[in-house]
């Protein structure tokens, strides 16, 4: 840790006068002072989803923290699925830098954050919250085609932020009454968009995907990697150094 950094955080842990600015706010101005004393960057998931920490993984990214953010995820009145998958990705970013913004250990943390809808004629199907509307999602998206859109959130250690949509298109087969009635009895319904994860028992149900498969899981690897690198986080060299270590 440079000198500049030490100072600042130790000033900033002081209590005897007001703070006009976070320590996210400083710590970006001094990086920006001094580029050549920056310290490991460091990223925070504003998600406990155990779905994204695998996928993250899977990719070679381990977050330094968690930090989930509680929202109201219900539509505005009149809120189109693209609208709505934006806003509530970027409002868990936030959440989640507001949280971190004077931590001494994550202040200046990469930040990302993702939401994901499933949608049919601009019909939103989020996340099911009894047995009767699991029943009756899943028996409209029988035999039918509908999107999942993910939207993904980056706030970068100077705060600026990036948001992507990634929009796949999945065909479910026709589903009997005993079909639902079982995979509804299985519970994995609970707390997935659509009423469904594709990565477990309604794989079955697939007929056809067109896009990204990770992005139907709950967060779409190949843009997520490509966002984090050109905004100069070190994913390639994680790969390098697990290579080294013998990790992969």
């Amino acid at each position: 840790m440079s000198t500049a950094k030490s100072a600042l955080i130790s000033a900033f842990s002081r209590t005897d006068r007001p703070r006009r600015e976070t320590l996210r706010t400083e710590l970006a101005r001094t990086q920006a002072r001094e580029p050549d004393q920056l310290a490991r960057p460091k990223l925070v998931l504003a998600s406990a989803s155990p779905r994204r920490l695998m996928l993250l993984d899977q990719a070679g990214i381990k977050p330094d923290a968690l930090r989930p953010a509680s929202l109201d995820e219900n539509p505005r009145k009149g809120e189109m699925p693209r609208a709505l998958v934006t806003r509530l990705a970027r409002s868990k970013a936030e959440a989640a830098r507001d949280q971190i913004a004077n931590d001494r250990d994550i202040a200046d943390a990469y930040v990302l954050a993702a939401d994901t809808i499933v949608t049919n004629n601009l019909k939103i199907f989020g996340k099911p919250q009894q047995v009767e509307e699991a029943v009756e999602y899943l028996s409209r998206l029988s035999g039918r085609s509908h999107r999942v859109l993910t939207a993904v959130c980056l706030i970068t250690p100077q705060d600026k932020v990036r948001t992507k949509i990634v929009d796949t298109k999945v065909r479910f087969k026709y589903l009997t009454k005993a079909e639902i009635e079982a995979y509804v009895a299985t519970r994995e319904w609970r707390d997935k968009a659509g009423g469904y994860a594709i990565q477990g028992l309604a794989g079955s149900f697939v007929q056809k995907i067109k896009g990204s498969y990770t992005n139907v899981v709950g967060l779409p690897l190949t843009e997520v990697v490509a966002m984090l690198v050109s905004e100069g986080f070190p994913i390639h060299f994680n790969w390098i150094r697990a290579a080294e270590a013998g990790r992969v």
